[in-house]
């Protein structure tokens, strides 16, 4: 149990400090490639903080645990919009208004929908896989073809940074992301074990936590730095990746049989706590403390009904 808290708390520090860098790095990569950080945090950021899940999906689709596999990823999505944004929020206030995430919000949520439909199935395996795959090109086609802008609005702090500092950023963050997850999530749940909760509620609180931490650093970053843009766009981002992107190459590795409970209850919450954003990222309403404490709340609740 000693070891397993030292490797917790091991990861939760190699994930700040990278998220940090992998921030830096992004904001440094949209300068040079003139792109704006918005769609840095839509590909670069959410793309690198979604390497664990991967990889954790990966191991347990390959082990023969795919509750872990599955929970991963839909708890991720549900964790990244309540959690992620919850605990940003109360760090400091996420302004929509100025960032149009509206068009990508609707591929989130068709991608949400489409996981659905591919679920229902009972198994998602090699032809949803690849249905799954095609979509993601469709999406990262649509981004950056749309993706440069004028980058008056960014901060100065990186102006000037070369590309070795920038790769040295990116590198960095990007190697100390997955292997700080993998350490919390390798004693987190062996914790959990020990108590006897079983492989799909690992997956999608423990491990999905886990694995979420990245984003949750990164976006946490960012919003310190007034990168509310970047935040927004890393967890909006992220959620389209780890559907598309990861269900889809771990179900061409490994056909994924769907959990009955998942149908019932968590994807229909991954979706409700998408369509939540609606009022946000279309009204212009920002993201304040109290609605911070309300999506924290909310995941509470939701863990309660699990457990």
């Amino acid at each position: 149990m000693i070891v397993d808290t030292l490797l917790v708390l091991g990861g939760l520090a190699l994930l700040v400090f990278g998220g940090d860098l992998l921030v830096k790095g992004a904001v440094g990569l949209s300068l040079k490639l003139g792109m704006t950080p918005l769609v840095v945090g839509l590909t670069v950021v959410a793309f690198g903080t979604s390497a664990p899940e991967l990889l954790v999906s990966l191991s347990a689709a390959l082990g023969g645990a795919s509750g872990i596999a599955m929970g991963n990823v839909v708890g991720s999505n549900i964790a990244n919009v309540l959690v992620i944004l919850g605990v940003t929020a109360m760090v400091s206030v996420i302004v929509t208004k100025g960032h149009d995430l509206r068009e990508s919000w609707a591929m989130m949520i068709v991608a949400s929908l489409l996981l659905i439909g591919v679920a229902s199935t009972g198994e998602i395996g090699r032809p949803q896989g690849a249905m799954l795959l095609l979509a993601l090109g469709a999406v990262l086609w649509r981004q950056l073809s749309t993706g440069s802008a004028d980058q008056a609005d960014l901060d100065g702090t990186t102006h000037g940074a070369g590309w070795g500092r920038i790769a040295l950023w990116l590198g960095a963050g990007l190697v100390l992301l997955p292997v700080g997850a993998n350490l919390l999530v390798s004693g987190a749940t062996d914790i959990a074990r020990a108590f006897g909760i079983s492989e799909t509620v690992i997956g999608l609180t423990l491990v999905a936590i886990g694995t979420s931490l990245p984003e949750l650093a990164a976006s946490v970053a960012s919003a310190l730095k007034g990168r509310a843009d970047m935040a927004l766009g890393n967890v909006v981002g992220s959620n389209i990746f780890n559907i598309l992107a990861i269900l889809g190459i771990t179900a061409m590795v490994s056909p994924l049989p769907i959990p009955p409970e998942m149908m019932r209850l968590d994807l229909w919450v991954m979706l409700g706590a998408s369509l939540l954003l609606f009022p946000f990222l279309f009204r212009g309403i920002s993201l304040t403390r109290p609605v911070g404490a309300v999506f924290l709340a909310g995941y509470g609740a939701y863990v309660w009904v699990l457990l």
